[in-house]
């Protein structure tokens, strides 16, 4: 059976699908010792598929785990500088594992990895929209209509920056969804209606709760999580072995 190349890629635990096509693009990836730069390139079980000089194979088993990312702590798997990065969190895993999304280095919270390809390319997408909540920890006065302000939109500089959810928590926290993941959306929010952000963590990632994961620490997804993770995606499970 054939499979798009992108997919084979993903599959084997290297990046998303949408990584996938920027290594094809790059010229990095070689099917049977040719370098194939066609995004639409397909391939077999049969095919010799390599990423920068090292031959893939399919992973079988997926891994899905729900990670407290510490503040301070790069959302990358290998940082060239030496900083602090996800990977040594997790660094007795022997699966090759990608995150799924960012949070920003000051931040912390949920992060899930994976070395599903297909589960980090729709998680990511805008087209699927996974809600996510965040906690806020925040110093100032809030406007008294905040609440209509976040959820109406805010005017930034690359558009209109809104929350879906709010809820104002004792001692100076917010607990706020939106959907999109843009570069430092929420900070930037907040210092538009005149707060400082002290903390933010992401407590929920779609489906996925933090729960009482310590920072730092890490857990298995259950078979329930899974789940409803590939409900969320519209991943159907008879269809992603």
């Amino acid at each position: 059976m054939e499979i798009r190349l992108n997919k084979y890629i993903a599959d084997a635990g290297v990046t998303s699908r949408r990584g996938a096509d920027s290594l094809i693009e790059a010229g990095r990836v070689k099917v049977d010792g040719k370098r194939i730069t066609e995004l639409g390139f397909k391939v077999n079980d049969k095919s010799k598929v390599e990423v920068d000089g090292e031959t893939l194979s399919i992973t079988k088993s997926k891994t899905y785990l729900a990670l407290y990312k510490p503040r301070g702590v790069l959302s990358t798997m290998f940082d060239p500088d030496g900083r602090p990065s996800l990977s040594e969190l997790v660094d007795f895993r022997k699966e090759r594992l990608f995150h799924v999304g960012r949070l920003d280095k000051e931040s912390e919270g949920l992060i899930l990895l994976t070395n599903d390809g297909d589960v980090t390319f729709r998680a990511t997408h805008p087209s699927f929209g996974l809600e996510k909540t965040y906690l806020v920890n925040f110093e100032g006065e809030l406007p008294k209509d905040a609440k209509a302000i976040l959820t109406k939109g805010i005017e930034l500089e690359d558009g209109i920056g809104r929350v879906i959810g709010y809820k104002e928590l004792p001692n100076n926290w917010l607990e706020l969804k939106i959907h999109e993941g843009r570069y430092h959306i929420i900070r930037r929010l907040m210092e538009a209606i005149g707060v400082e952000v002290l903390r933010l963590v992401r407590s929920q990632f779609g489906p996925i709760l933090l729960g009482d994961l310590k920072e730092g620490r890490w857990r298995d997804l259950n078979d329930v999580e899974v789940a409803n993770l590939y409900t969320a995606l519209t991943i159907k499970p008879q269809d992603h072995k």
